[in-house]
């Protein structure tokens, strides 16, 4: 069988990152079914927000070492999901 060496050591086999690929990709078609039509923005928005968070998991609970790199892509998402949320929202009147 293969595996997968996860950052502690842990060998872990790859269909656990196959299953949780299906998860991601679940998730992905529920959410093209929403009525909202900003709902693609706030979900960008939230992946921006989701990096930043998952890396500070990992810093906090996990003990991972970032990388200045690691820092740089965080930021440069927090920035991307700040102009999401702060862009203006057209609007249209319908009469």
């Amino acid at each position: 069988m293969v595996r997968a060496r996860r950052c502690d050591g842990v060998d872990q086999p790859w269909r656990f990152a196959g299953l949780g690929v299906l998860a991601l990709a679940a998730y992905g078609f529920v959410a093209a079914f929403q009525p909202d039509a900003n709902f693609g923005r706030v979900l960008a928005a939230y992946g921006g927000i989701f990096v930043a968070g998952s890396l500070a998991w990992g810093v906090f609970v996990d003990g991972f070492k970032p990388t200045v790199w690691d820092f740089i892509g965080s930021t440069v998402c927090l920035i991307g999901a700040a102009i999401i949320i702060a862009a203006p929202v057209a609007t249209e009147h319908v009469d």
